[in-house]
């Protein structure tokens, strides 16, 4: 259905420049119609533009300026933003299964309940992010920096979040069942009733990191740094914990690898 945009916002310069490789017609076609499904619009400035429930599946995003744009609801299945901005974008509930955000900026962004599944986010700047409920399943966020990130009840289920930095990230009851933790950090990180079930957290550091109640059955610990941790009421059973830190950590009805519980530090 066509719709009129009344505040589509893109900046008159962005049509004669020719650094530009997005296509002026596609882009007149986002302005008139609120819609571009396959369009080209790499390096468009399209800063606080107001897209809601926009159709832009397979669009060619590259190195667009998304900052403050209104994109709540917008479909971006498998389009390319590879190094787009998105810093302070309103992504609530966008459809974002299959996108590339390699090396993308999404500081601050919201993405409450966004779909990003098999999404790639690798080196991504995630730096405060609100990911509540989303749905981060198969996705690849390798050394991505989720700093501060607001991942709870997110599904993180089969994600790639090998040397992901999620200092200080709050991933109170995220699934994390068979995820790639390897060399993550999560020093300070909220980790309380996640299920880290079958996780890989081979040298992952976790220092002072809340683990309440965490499931971590049959998870690979080996090497990593659970120095202050706390794990009250979290299950270890079947963990692998061979050369694991764990000086100071919290064990109070902590279920062990061997399924006894120890009642230290209550």
């Amino acid at each position: 259905m066509k719709r009129t945009l009344t505040a589509l916002t893109v900046a008159a310069t962005v049509f004669a420049s020719s650094a530009s490789a997005f296509d002026p017609d596609d882009l007149q076609k986002l302005k008139d119609t609120g819609d571009c499904v396959n369009c080209d619009l790499e390096g468009a400035d399209l800063q606080g533009a107001i897209l809601r429930a926009a159709d832009l599946q397979r669009a060619n995003l590259k190195g667009a300026n998304l900052s403050n744009a209104d994109l709540a609801g917008a479909n971006l299945s498998d389009a390319d933003l590879i190094g787009a901005t998105l810093t302070d974008a309103d992504l609530q509930g966008a459809y974002l299964n299959g996108a590339d955000l390699a090396v993308a900026n999404l500081a601050r962004s919201d993405l409450q309940g966004a779909y990003l599944e098999g999404a790639t986010l690798t080196d991504a700047d995630l730096q405060g992010a609100d990911l509540q409920d989303a749905n981060l399943a198969v996705a690849n966020l390798a050394r991505s920096d989720l700093q501060r990130a607001n991942l709870k009840g997110a599904n993180l289920s089969n994600a790639d979040l090998a040397g992901a930095n999620l200092s200080d990230a709050d991933l109170n009851s995220a699934d994390l069942q068979d995820a790639n933790l390897a060399v993550a950090d999560l020093t300070d990180g909220n980790l309380d009733s996640a299920d880290l079930t079958d996780a890989d957290l081979q040298g992952a550091y976790l220092q002072d990191a809340n683990l309440e109640g965490a499931y971590l059955n049959d998870a690979d610990l080996s090497g990593a740094d659970l120095s202050g941790t706390n794990l009250s009421g979290a299950n270890l059973e079947g963990a692998n914990l061979i050369r694991t830190k764990m000086n100071g950590a919290t064990l109070c009805n902590t279920t062990m690898p061997d399924g006894s519980v120890l009642y230290s530090g209550c």
